[in-house]
């Protein structure tokens, strides 16, 4: 009886996180809209009849028409800076409401001052007192870049620009000035150039007024957007597990590890993780791009998974991340769906070999056949080990090797890979199958455990040198082989990503989407190896377990595109914008 009671104030609890988190939304998107139209209405009103006799010199209190003209430049970049703030408010970030309470003031006291319409003033208002009634609702932490950073970088590029074109002014011919400006003028004109007005001095030759305007007004929106991006931008941690959270995730693996294929990958070391408040349940992540990165489904107990799913939401609000789920499984695409609001993508299939049926006899593998037999004429022969039987010193060797065939520091993939070999802190039940020829190795693959009776390929490398066709398939069906004496009943290989899209379009009588979808991959499995990984699991015969891609609305699928490419090593942003954003 007493069981009963705590299970249910647990669900209940978890019924009022919900309402809270919808709430909570529903709060977000009134005000980003709201910012939206403020932010456009302020734009549309420069442009009505009112507006544009503010622009005479006598319109504006008296004032000269440069300072007409700053006050117009000043609205239109606060109606453009609010619509952009958008995205921010909507994860609730801060600092993107601490923005947007100042450029509703802008907006209110410009339109005080000038002769705009007065629908936009009231409906900036309106959202200025309505951003702080919930101003508690956006509590999103800022990102580890101080203000002192974001002022510094925004006046050196307001300097910059201003001692450019000062330069320009002040040592230019004179003969490309009219009436003999001062160094006064030139200045002003310089300093009014960041913001796109025209100042004091003539010019004989227009294409020289164009040419120091558009250096200058360069210069003031960089700094702007720049600045905004930095103030703005999402926290991006440097991902580390500590030995307590490492302990604890093997913990839940000798207990549920056989649950999910993908379990073992939450050992990569760029993740971080989070635990339900029980300590049954996990998810692991990397933040990529303001992107939270989960792969497979949650560890743990199932019915301990919406407490680690609701502190992995929570965790992403409050810092303002976008929550992406990579490759989980139709289980777990539902919880998430039922538990934080998160919407499903069928992303591709994993292919899971059934040892006891798998064989080399019959047409459907006459390809593997003949490919394993051509190989083993070539003088190949492997070895199928645990990781405990591999003596240090062969270790070594691999894993100079390994280094030595993928060219580069890095091994591809994220969410089904560890990006490491023969690891001594890794499970010795992990599995080694080696390919040697002349006395060298020639290929490898690594698998992980999956429970106790299962094993999921993690690694599968061999020597560009090697010209000889078959040698993954020797790999793959010597384990097979083996696996019996492991005490191995079901292997998990590659991931193949659209597999029934591209499955479906071969069908006879498929429709003209689902053939032209099919033929998109096809040219991009030029770039990605799409069809060619589906092609090569299906030769042996697998079962295809569906892995589903979650996230939170359909607008951030582009950001979590980049991410996840960025993530799993097949690109996203260039090595030299990571280099600047780090900085």
């Amino acid at each position: 009886m007493t069981r009963t009671r705590v299970v249910g104030a647990e669900e209940g609890a978890d019924d009022e996180a919900r309402r809270e988190r919808r709430r909570r939304a529903r709060i977000a998107r009134v005000v980003v809209w709201a910012a939206r139209i403020v932010g456009l209405l302020s734009i549309v009103s420069i442009f009505a009849p009112a507006a544009r006799r503010r622009l005479e010199p006598a319109a504006w209190f008296g004032l000269p028409v440069e300072a007409s003209l700053v006050g117009t430049v000043v609205l239109a970049t606060a109606g453009v800076g609010l619509m952009l703030l958008a995205t921010g408010l909507r994860r609730r970030k801060r600092r993107a409401w601490q923005l947007a309470v100042l450029l509703c003031v802008v907006i209110v006291v410009s339109h005080l001052l000038g002769r705009h319409p007065i629908a936009p003033m009231v409906v900036a208002l309106v959202l200025l007192v309505g951003l702080l009634w919930t101003r508690r609702e956006f509590d999103a932490v800022p990102d580890p870049l101080g203000r002192l950073v974001v002022v510094r970088l925004v006046v050196q590029l307001l300097v910059a620009g201003f001692v450019i074109v000062s330069a320009m002014l002040l040592f230019v011919r004179p003969t490309f000035l009219l009436d003999r400006p001062s160094v006064g003028d030139k200045l002003l004109h310089a300093l009014l150039s960041l913001v796109g007005v025209e100042g004091p001095v003539t010019f004989r030759f227009v294409w020289y007024d164009d040419l120091t305007s558009a250096v200058g007004l360069t210069f003031g929106v960089g700094a702007v957007v720049l600045g905004g991006y930095f103030w703005l931008r999402s926290a991006e941690p440097h991902p580390q597990l500590s030995p307590d959270d490492e302990a604890g995730i093997r913990a839940l693996l000798d207990r549920h590890g056989k649950a999910d294929s993908l379990g073992y990958f939450a050992l990569r070391r760029d993740k971080s993780v989070v635990f339900s408040e029980s300590g049954k349940a996990a998810v692991a992540y990397r933040v990529v791009a303001g992107v939270a990165l989960a792969s497979g489904d949650p560890l743990g107990d199932v019915e301990a998974w919406p407490g680690a799913i609701g502190e992995f939401v929570t965790t992403c609000r409050r810092h303002g991340w976008v929550p992406a789920v990579l490759g989980c499984s139709e289980t777990g695409a539902r919880v998430y769906s039922r538990e934080a609001g998160l919407d499903a993508l069928e992303l591709g299939d994993e292919a899971v070999v059934d040892v006891a049926t798998f064989s080399l006899q019959g047409r459907a593998v006459r390809t593997v056949r003949q490919a394993v037999s051509r190989i083993k004429r070539a003088g190949y022969e492997t070895t199928v080990r645990r990781l405990r039987d591999v003596p240090a010193e062969e270790l070594a060797e691999l894993h100079a090797a390994v280094e030595r065939w993928r060219g580069g520091p890095d091994e591809r993939g994220f969410s089904m890979a560890l990006s490491r070999v023969g690891d001594a802190r890794d499970d010795p039940e992990a599995v080694l199958v080696v390919a040697v020829a002349d006395g060298a190795p020639r290929g490898l693959l690594q698998f992980v455990p999956w429970g106790t009776e299962g094993l999921s390929l993690d690694l599968m490398i061999r020597d560009p040198a090697v010209t000889e066709n078959g040698l993954n398939e020797l790999l793959i069906t010597d384990l097979l082989a083996a696996c019996r004496g492991l005490g191995v009943d079901r292997v998990s290989l590659n991931f193949a990503v659209f597999r029934s899209a591209l499955e479906r379009g071969e069908r006879i009588g498929a429709g003209p989407v689902a053939r032209l979808w099919a033929r998109l991959l096809r040219i991009a499995s030029r770039w990605w190896q799409i069809e060619t990984l589906y092609r090569f699991n299906a030769r042996f015969g697998p079962a295809w377990v569906p892995r589903y891609l979650v996230f939170d609305a359909v607008r951030d699928l582009p950001r979590i595109a980049v991410a996840a490419f960025e993530a799993e090593g097949y690109g996203g942003r260039p090595p030299a914008v990571l280099r600047v954003l780090r900085r």
